[in-house]
């Protein structure tokens, strides 16, 4: 069992390389880049970034910029299907095994992704 995910990972240095990898990969991905209606994926990412870093034992900055995060209210205004939700944590797969992770760190990540991006699921098909 892990502690404090957050410094088990490697802090905050190490979520902003997770969220700038999944970017990467989101901006290429034709199945999620018309998720996000924004031009430059800038913000999403340090949404992101603040959330992760925030839901894993770090600084709860997240919460004082943005309130509580309720994902699925968040997330209601964009059609996210079964396609959707496959690339996203494709991307997410990707950008986890991109790094040199604790083997529990890298476990934990992938399994909340796995039910977190599920839950996000709004839309048939």
């Amino acid at each position: 069992m892990i502690g404090n995910v957050y410094e088990a990972a490697g802090g905050e240095e190490t979520f902003r390389r997770l969220v700038e990898r999944f970017y990467a990969g989101v901006a290429e991905d034709p199945v999620l880049r018309p998720v996000y209606p924004e031009d430059d994926l800038a913000d999403a990412a340090e949404r992101l970034t603040l959330f992760l870093i925030q839901y894993w034992g770090g600084p709860d900055t997240y919460n004082q910029v943005r309130g509580h995060p309720r994902l699925r209210l968040r997330h209601q205004p964009f059609a996210i299907g079964q396609r959707e939700r496959d690339a996203w944590l494709a991307r997410m797969t990707e950008a986890v095994e991109s790094l040199e992770l604790p083997r529990a760190v890298h476990d934990a990540f992938l399994s909340y992704f796995e039910t977190a991006s599920t839950a996000m699921i709004n839309r048939p098909g």
